[in-house]
């Protein structure tokens, strides 16, 4: 079975999918491209063949900031793949404050029931959409509609009665009220409606083999099933009680087992995790402390990596064939530094570039999410005009580049720092400045944030 949706995007394709949103990092997401392709290709070649093929993990080494997380996060909404991002780092001291390895791939099944099941529900809409309405006519309609008469259910003084009297006499009595519901005269009209809460109950944390998240999940179903599910009344407008109840039915029209089985089938043919902070599971030359440990997060990720079996609330996960995309600035230590074992099993190696003025100037005007268009329509919503002009970027992307030489290298997230800084007058006076244009040149960039840059000390406090 084929899981991917862009088996149609060609390396290059991906690439230029990827150019919209991230800039400069050529080489990565020519590395990138070629590995979500070669899963394609990997699923059409003959069935004993593709099981042979294992996937070409990659390690992306570079400074914070430089769009490494972005890179796969967008590659995962290319392919419509289940994506998770885990901190290397937090698997550090299992049994003490870490987590177990194997829960990184029981979070990705869970993402990916999540998303089967949202595109599942959206198969069955329309069907569910009847049924909702159905169940809303038999709460309108009395016991024995026959016996009744349309004038004497639409006594809700929203609907006057020649409104009624324009329908066929051949209509029945039903027919009138859907009508009556499609054009919207029932809108203000309430209805009582028995709902089902949502279970909740104490949080029971069991440490076991499996994993702590798994057995407070089935401790929950298990009582869940002992003890029948509450139900509560309430009074909603109709078009509410239309939401709810498709919500209601959506849910029982879903083949559960269906979903479970093309979820875990997703994971293994298409999913997508990204390991962050690799290089702080790297161990230094001392035997002792908290470095005997890192090494040994390195062997616990080995058979995950290498291809195991993992159990999982919904079956038996194999990891075989997932992509492993990771990341570390590896400024104190380097990929070689990693055990033999788990350096052979990410073979691609890229590089990201740090950023510059010229990259910072790209990345506030030319992505489709650039930063200066998020200021701009977040402060046209209070009725005010943003204009940024040449030499004001120009000098937002100057500051931003002598701050991270200077202070700590955090790559286009100082962007955000100094753009809060910028607009922070102009951010709290919008509600107040309606209608007005607000121009940004360089000579207000320069005001607002030179005393700031000169002074290092507080521009390590402020930007």
């Amino acid at each position: 079975m084929i899981y991917m949706t862009s088996k149609q995007l060609t390396p290059r394709e991906i690439v230029e999918r990827l150019d919209k949103y991230i800039i400069g990092q050529g080489d990565a997401k020519k590395a990138v491209a070629i590995a979500l392709r070669n899963r394609w290709r990997r699923q059409n070649v003959s069935q004993e063949l593709s099981e042979e093929i294992s996937p070409k993990n990659i390690i992306m080494i570079g400074p914070t900031g430089v769009g490494k997380t972005e890179i796969a996060r967008r590659l995962a909404k290319l392919d419509n793949s289940p994506f998770i991002k885990v901190e290397a780092s937090k698997f550090t001291e299992v049994g003490y404050v870490g987590r177990d390895v194997e829960s990184m791939v029981r979070d990705l099944a869970e993402l990916a029931v999540s998303m089967v099941k949202s595109e599942e529900q959206e198969n069955v809409k329309p069907k569910a959409a009847e049924i909702a309405e159905e169940r809303i006519l038999d709460i309108l309609l009395p016991p024995k509609p026959a016996e009744r008469k349309v004038e004497d259910l639409v006594s809700d003084r929203h609907i006057e009665m020649h409104e009624v009297e324009q329908f066929p006499q051949s209509d029945t009595t039903r027919e009138k009220m859907r009508r009556l519901l499609h054009e919207g005269k029932l809108d203000n009209r309430y209805v009582d409606l028995e709902i089902q809460e949502s279970r909740s109950g104490p949080m029971i944390e069991v440490f076991t083999s499996s994993g702590i998240e798994d057995m407070g999940l089935n401790i929950k179903e298990m009582f869940g099933n002992i003890f029948p599910q509450k139900k509560k009344k309430a009074r909603v407008k109709i078009p509410e009680a239309l939401e709810i109840l498709e919500n209601e039915e959506a849910q029982r029209l879903i083949d559960m087992d269906k979903v479970t089985k093309a979820a875990i089938g997703r994971v293994e043919q298409s999913g997508i995790i990204f390991l962050d902070e690799i290089d702080k599971i790297v161990g230094s030359d001392s035997t002792h402390g908290p470095d005997v440990s890192r090494e040994g997060v390195q062997r616990d990720l080995l058979p995950i990596v290498e291809g195991s079996t993992v159990n999982t609330r919904y079956g038996m996960v194999k990891t075989d064939h997932i992509l492993f995309i990771s990341a570390g600035a590896f400024s104190a230590s380097k990929p070689s530094d990693l055990i033999p074992e788990l350096q052979g099993r990410f073979p691609i190696r890229v590089e990201l570039d740090s950023l510059g003025k010229d990259e910072f100037i790209r990345i506030l005007t030319e992505p489709h999410n650039a930063l200066l268009k998020q200021y701009i329509e977040m402060m046209a919503t209070e009725g005010v005009t943003l204009l940024f002009k040449d030499d004001a970027i120009a000098e937002i992307a100057e500051v931003a580049a002598v701050v991270n030489e200077r202070t700590e290298n955090i790559g286009a997230r100082r962007l955000y720092t100094i753009m809060e800084t910028l607009l922070d007058e102009i951010s709290f006076n919008a509600p107040d400045m309606a209608g007005k244009e607000v121009v940004i040149d360089g000579v207000y960039v320069k005001e607002k944030l030179e005393n700031i840059v000169e002074d290092e000390d507080l521009s390590r406090y402020i930007l």
